[in-house]
């Protein structure tokens, strides 16, 4: 019988984690756009704000397929939002940089996240927050070592 009711959250988890992607992605789409920027090139953005990654780092750092972080970075560097920068620890493997205007696209988001991020704080007090987003984080790392993806 725990076989059944373990099956049942996970797929229960799986399901509103879907639903939850979905309502991240509409939410980040609304935010990006006045920005001139889409979800998918500021989540690309938004990787290398601190510092630049290869397209490989990137892609492990959103969980997302390196093809799929190549093609957005293209776009990014062919837009001057992104500039690609020999990597001193790999050859053919580039760096993905931000430029200032990619900077400026970024920061213009901010205010409007800004509201969000508070908004969903009140409805579910931050202390309540701050612990979904520690199990939030926790799934995904039980995840990761149980598939052997980091």
């Amino acid at each position: 019988m725990a076989e059944t009711g373990d099956r049942q959250l996970f797929s229960t988890a799986a399901i509103t984690s879907f639903r939850l992607n979905g309502q991240f992605l509409a939410i980040a789409e609304e935010l990006a756009v006045p920005a001139g920027l889409t979800a998918a090139w500021w989540q690309v953005l938004g990787a290398i704000l601190h510092e630049p990654l290869p397209v490989a780092g990137i892609a492990r750092a959103m969980g997302i397929t390196r093809q799929s972080v190549q093609r957005i970075a293209d776009i990014v560097v062919d837009r001057g939002l992104a500039e690609y920068r020999p990597n001193p620890t790999h050859r053919r493997a580039k760096l993905v940089a931000l430029t200032e205007e990619g900077r400026a696209a970024v920061e213009r988001i901010t205010p409007a996240h800004a509201v969000i991020a508070d908004r969903l704080a009140a409805e579910l007090g931050r202390q309540r927050f701050a612990e979904i987003v520690a199990l939030l984080t926790e799934l995904s790392a039980a995840l990761d070592a149980i598939t052997d993806r980091t």
